[in-house]
């Protein structure tokens, strides 16, 4: 497979001075993403971790329920990309079958595709677990992604997604150039692993928009925590699912937008 990892010759100007030299950027291929022989969506990705992606992606979308769903998962290049080849259990193809649709989902867009303005904003499904967690905790858990974030310590220019527990830390993390890709993919890495979203925290490196929280709902999270702050339809989706969502998680604190309850804050409280 192609290295997600690509050197490229650039200039650079530094104050009064100009150098040549080489910078690593991220590689961005498009990855088709095909069941029993019949593309269903085209993603511009990160060419790693697939078989998570692949997984992850068929699990937000809702066209699979678990890992097992998937009788076969092949990772196969071809001339113009990537094809993540599966093969859906009778059930869940004639699901498939029955909503049918087409995406090119572009590194900045995770709903491109969609045939209708409500399947935009379709309703997230409704959360009805997750524990409470402290505010260390959730510090602890963002202090924890710099040093696992190696495509982006490379390259300074992808995305993270990931899950954390007090009991274990850092479970896993997965990066790409498209948000929304490693969200998918770090859903495929905790259903391989048969890991319930809902015992953690599910940590974002970007801001976070409607569809996030519709992916991070449908993964079964309770808890989304983001360096970045939430847009005003994330807050509704959220709020009506039951999902807590933090922003602007930060080394000096965060904010809660919805769902207060799952946050435990020892504090004096000041209304602006």
């Amino acid at each position: 497979m192609a290295d997600p990892v690509v050197p490229a010759v650039r200039v650079a100007w530094r104050g009064d001075t100009c150098q040549d030299g080489v910078r690593s950027v991220p590689r961005e291929t498009p990855v088709a993403l095909t069941y029993n022989r019949t593309t269903h969506a085209v993603m511009l990705a990160t060419p790693s971790d697939l078989e998570d992606f692949a997984i992850g992606f068929s699990r937000s979308e809702g066209l699979i329920e678990t890992a097992a769903d998937i009788l076969a998962l092949d990772i196969v290049e071809v001339a113009d990309g990537i094809e993540c080849r599966m093969d859906l259990a009778p059930d869940r193809l004639a699901a498939l079958t029955r909503r049918q649709r087409r995406l090119a989902g572009p590194s900045g867009c995770g709903l491109c595709g969609l045939d209708s303005l409500a399947a935009a904003i379709r309703p997230a499904p409704a959360v009805l677990r997750g524990r409470a967690f402290s505010a260390a905790m959730i510090q602890d858990a963002m202090r924890a992604m710099p040093a696992a974030q190696v495509l982006n310590a490379t390259t300074h220019a992808v995305h993270a997604a990931a899950f954390w527990t007090p009991e274990r830390g850092l479970i896993a993390l997965r990066e790409d150039v498209g948000r929304h890709n490693a969200l998918d993919k770090l859903a495929g890495a905790l259903a391989r692993a048969a890991v319930r979203a809902d015992d953690g925290l599910v940590l974002l490196s970007s801001r976070v928009s409607v569809e996030m929280v519709q992916k991070a709902a449908t993964l079964g999270a309770a808890v989304i925590v983001a360096v970045s702050a939430p847009t005003s339809l994330a807050i509704e989706v959220a709020n009506a699912a039951g999902l807590t969502l933090v922003g602007i998680a930060r080394d000096d604190g965060f904010e809660v937008f919805t769902h207060l309850n799952r946050i435990t804050v020892r504090t004096t409280r000041h209304v602006a």
